[in-house]
């Protein structure tokens, strides 16, 4: 089992759409994938019917059941998408207290990573759906991944939100074994704006390699899929987007080894 975290520190980025469609392109390689919703606000969740309001067992209960933890537990957290081969364990809006709980408690930054443990030979890909705040939900997302994808909108104001995730990242190397190098997705680029290619130019000037050669442009069909609650690739298999979200998935998983060890 791989385990991936989409993550960023700021909101509107793509996070949910890239983790969504990376899932259905695995399960188009007959990939068996899991999505794990941590957002409190349930955006991933939704998009499959799965309201976060009204989940007796989610992302959640992992957290409130951490001392009981065992394999059935964490799979009847897995509900169903529309295909198959790809599950997701949705989030609860009881996400959002966790910080208050985590106060005080060992061993709270690593639920997750444990959990997927649990059920590893069910599933190939395990895809981490995070907030887009630090705290005890990023911190499980970043400890339990293998691979980290940044998707970052090429504009001014999301590159200094990378600034703050790679901040982020530095910090929480002291506590990890090894230093998770992440891969940055430029995403919703619009080429008829200057301030979309300059945006580009300065990711790619700044951070060289570990900017995804590609990019994905602004396609208006993944909101189109989202209104129908299906993977993008079934709504338009040679869409701009999907199209480019392959060219990544196999540029991604063809990569070096993303890990570096300190």
């Amino acid at each position: 089992m791989e385990i991936w975290t989409v993550a960023n520190q700021k909101g509107g980025v793509g996070k949910t759409t890239t983790a969504i469609t990376l899932a259905g392109l695995l399960a188009e390689q007959g990939r068996r994938v899991l999505l794990v919703d941590m957002d409190p606000h349930g955006s991933l969740s939704a998009y499959f019917g799965h309201n976060p309001d009204q989940q007796s067992l989610s992302s959640y209960t992992l957290f409130e059941q951490r001392e009981s933890l065992n394999p059935n537990l964490v799979l009847s957290t897995c509900k169903p998408t529309d295909l198959d081969s790809v599950r997701v364990i949705p989030a609860s809006m009881a996400l959002a207290t966790l910080e208050r709980q985590a106060i005080g408690r060992d061993g709270m930054g690593l639920v997750i990573g444990k959990a997927l443990a649990m059920i590893s030979s069910n599933i190939d890909v395990a895809i981490i759906d995070s907030p887009p705040l630090l705290g005890v939900l990023l911190v499980n997302a970043i400890a339990a991944c293998e691979k980290l994808v940044i998707p970052v909108q090429t504009e001014y104001l999301a590159l200094k939100g990378l600034e703050r995730m790679l901040h982020t990242l530095e910090m929480m190397a002291r506590s990890r074994k090894s230093r998770l190098q992440p891969v940055i997705l430029p995403t919703m680029f619009d080429r008829r704006t200057q301030a979309s290619v300059s945006s580009l130019r300065q990711l790619r000037n700044q951070y060289g390699d570990q900017v995804f050669p590609g990019k994905i442009p602004v396609d208006t069909r993944f909101r189109d899929a989202s209104k129908m609650g299906r993977f993008p690739h079934r709504m338009n298999p040679v869409g701009h987007g999907v199209t480019d979200y392959r060219q990544f998935l196999k540029w991604f998983a063809g990569s070096a080894p993303l890990e570096q060890v300190s």
